[in-house]
């Protein structure tokens, strides 16, 4: 009958075994991926020939110096301004109906058009005209948006 086994002995590395361990798995590694080594020297290469590498090579080795600068250009007042007017605007987009907003670009762009061909001609607009255009369901829909438009800025606009 068998011994029983009483101990596991564990395999114990030295340390040059390791280093050779590292360096076969090393080697195999560049012989699977030949071309992307390649492709990776000449992309250092070509940064190295236009100065790019020492470029970021002085960058990380001035890097608390780099910033303290960035640092002090972010807080600049024109810089916290233009955060806090994109926060802002941010803030009422995600306010607005897109289904609106879509509807609102689209009859600008069509405005514009429109607009575009006016200018082209060069047709005067008298009182009379104004005041028969008035009656155009489309002047009168666009000056009808205008007038409540104007109404709920004013509202908005005012100090409590």
């Amino acid at each position: 009958m068998a011994k029983p086994i009483t101990t596991i002995k564990k395999e114990t590395f030295t340390e040059e075994q390791l280093k050779e361990q590292k360096l076969e798995n090393l080697k195999q590694l560049l012989a699977e991926n030949e071309d992307t080594v390649n492709q990776l020297f000449t992309i250092m290469t070509e940064l190295h020939d236009i100065g790019a590498l020492e470029a970021a090579n002085k960058l990380l080795e001035a890097k608390e110096e780099v910033a303290h600068i960035a640092l002090g250009q972010m807080t600049r007042k024109p810089v916290t301004n233009i955060i806090n007017n994109l926060m802002g605007v941010a803030g009422a987009l995600t306010e607005l109906n897109p289904e609106t907003t879509a509807k609102l670009i689209d009859s600008v762009n069509t405005g514009l058009v429109e607009a575009n061909k006016a200018v082209d001609t060069a047709e005067k607009i008298s009182i009379f005209r104004l005041a028969k255009l008035l009656k155009d369901p489309d002047v009168n829909r666009a000056m009808n948006f205008g007038i409540h438009f104007l109404k709920g800025l004013g509202k908005g606009l005012k100090n409590d």
